[in-house]
């Protein structure tokens, strides 16, 4: 099995995209406190548990890199690959992978739903931004 062909730059750019839409979506401008009520915990309790801060950043972006790089794969089998079909890619992706799995894992974890609706809401806008990111690279 060979690797896909795939821009790695918009690849790049992408990954980059879905990184820093977390570090917004996460923020105080965002979602951080309902966030952290759902959890359950203060920013005190969570930079204690979370680790090494860069570590976890570094895995987030590898995160973001790798869905990039396989949205990016799939785009391929979508020809021409419009904004339209990178964005619907993206969302299709996010419907059927991530929603799905991530939901069963919430409900049997009993996490509250609104916790899952602002996990789950990032990782679609991500999957639609970079699924719209790569189309547009090939134009």
């Amino acid at each position: 099995m060979s690797l896909p062909n795939v821009d790695y730059l918009a690849v790049l750019v992408a990954g980059i995209v879905i990184f820093l839409l977390g570090g917004v979506w996460y923020s105080k401008l965002l979602f951080a406190r309902p966030w952290m009520a759902l959890m359950d915990k203060s920013e005190e309790e969570l930079r204690a548990k979370a680790g090494p801060m860069p570590v976890n950043l570094l895995i987030a972006f590898l995160c973001g890199l790798v869905a990039a790089y396989v949205l990016a794969a799939l785009l391929n089998h979508h020809q021409p690959p419009t904004i339209a079909r990178g964005a619907k890619l993206g969302a299709v992706c996010w419907l059927g992978f991530t929603a799905t799995s991530s939901l069963a894992t919430a409900t049997f974890s009993s996490i509250p739903k609104r916790l899952w609706l602002i996990n789950a809401g990032y990782n679609l806008v991500g999957y639609v931004l970079a699924g719209i990111i790569l189309s547009y690279w090939h134009w």
